[in-house]
């Protein structure tokens, strides 16, 4: 395979990521690769692509505006409707690329960006096929039920506080992605596993990687929903990826957004034994979802 960095604009800033190609291949289709909260492109990306890669698909990975090598400001703010919009620009310079295919497109996203990728997928269709891993599917919902009624409270309260804060011109306070202990300190997904997974991944791969976001982004994840736009997938290949018993972005919600999408060309692939995290520390559990994409991309992009 063949790798080089590159950077398009995305509105008022520069985004950057990798270009992987695979070697003998011409003009290849190509997916676009997005990550999740706090994402930067070498958080469990390349190991997805090494599967794409080898199944003859180029993948583009890169850093959303404000994180990791990209530029933008303020620093670690997610807003995901601008998520969407990086996905879309990326699109938008693939086109421009003449070693790969720009009429086979396709998008990858993993957690948030596995909600990302429904609703580009839904209004963007120059998106030839979409592969959703464990996604975000409704904020409000998911963090109603993974902080509990109290934390919640303490939750909405926190947002509030921010909220007052930014309205007389105060930059939004830094939060917590999540905590070895939620019982005392607020974060956006209160799971320790969480923190040492991903400190994990930045010690080893990932040193551009910060464990913190705005606290206006976690605001705006309340307000985050995928199900407007799951029923506009009429006819776009779609293939969701499922952990089963997943209690971190909900099993059962990704189910009911896999149910609304009334895509002929729909796939559900629930992972028996694997968790949401143990997709991004285990490579065995890893590859069993890759395999799925890879073979997915063969029959929708290559065929």
């Amino acid at each position: 395979m063949k790798k080089r960095d590159v950077e398009f604009t995305s509105v008022d800033a520069k985004v950057r990521g990798t270009l992987i190609h695979p070697e003998g291949v011409v003009r290849p289709p190509l997916l676009i690769m997005g990550g999740g909260w706090c994402y930067v492109k070498e958080i469990v990306m390349p190991h997805y692509a090494d599967a794409l890669v080898a199944a003859g698909c180029a993948v583009l990975m890169f850093d959303y505006r404000c994180m990791g090598a990209s530029e933008g400001q303020p620093r670690q703010h997610i807003d995901p409707w601008k998520q969407i919009e990086d996905f879309r620009n990326a699109i938008s310079y693939a086109e421009t690329l003449a070693d790969v295919d720009p009429e086979r497109i396709g998008i990858w996203g993993i957690s948030y960006a596995g909600g990302h990728v429904l609703i580009t997928g839904a209004i963007d269709p120059r998106v030839k096929c979409i592969i959703s891993n464990i996604p975000v599917v409704d904020g409000y919902e998911n963090m109603r039920r993974v902080h509990g009624t109290t934390r919640f409270n303490d939750l909405q309260e926190a947002l509030l506080k921010d909220r007052r804060a930014r309205s007389t011109g105060a930059p939004s306070a830094k939060f917590a992605f999540s905590s070895l202990e939620p019982h005392l300190e607020l974060s956006t997904w209160p799971f320790p596993l969480i923190h040492e997974v991903f400190h994990d991944i930045k010690a080893r791969e990932a040193p551009l990687h910060q464990h913190w976001s705005t606290t206006e982004s976690t605001e705006l994840l309340l307000n985050y929903s995928v199900f407007p736009f799951t029923r506009r997938i009429t006819n776009t290949p779609i293939l969701m990826v499922v952990a089963e018993g997943d209690e971190i972005t909900l099993w059962d919600q990704e189910i009911e957004a896999f149910h609304s999408i009334p895509s002929p060309r729909k796939q559900l692939a629930v992972i028996p034994r694997v968790s949401h995290m143990s997709l991004y520390s285990q490579k065995s559990h890893l590859a069993r979802a890759g395999e799925a994409a890879a073979a997915f991309v063969k029959q929708h992009l290559l065929d």
